[in-house]
């Protein structure tokens, strides 16, 4: 049985991109998260130290897209997926990066990379 806890839409400004002007200027990110954790001991104790406390897992997530740029989406989805499992209690992550203003040279509703990745 996995319980989910889901933040969608964190929102922040990242220099990521794989051109000069992507890194100099910066551009919007919108992060989504979905972990599949154990809420019983959470539901059980009513405490919050004992589940993912949603709040401090929003303030990583966007440390890391504000963090140090990288070149690809990939490796950013992935940057954040590991900042999930830092907390022994997340059994897996899935991870969608939105690149709502990625240079594509045509009109586009979205881009976005998705990663599923699992403890161990």
């Amino acid at each position: 049985m996995t319980d989910r806890i889901a933040l969608r839409g964190l929102r922040a400004v990242g220099h990521h991109g794989v051109y000069a002007e992507e890194r100099e200027k910066g551009q919007p990110f919108v992060v989504d998260v979905v972990l599949d954790v154990d809420t019983r001991p959470a539901a059980a104790s009513d405490e919050v130290n004992d589940t993912v406390h949603y709040g401090e897992l929003a303030l990583r997530v966007v440390a890391v897209v504000e963090g140090e740029p990288v070149n690809l989406v990939e490796t950013l989805a992935q940057r954040i997926a590991d900042a999930c499992l830092g907390d022994q209690r997340v059994d897996a992550v899935e991870v969608t990066v939105h690149k709502p203003e990625a240079p594509v040279g045509v009109e586009f509703t979205d881009v976005a990379v998705s990663i599923v990745r699992r403890r161990g």
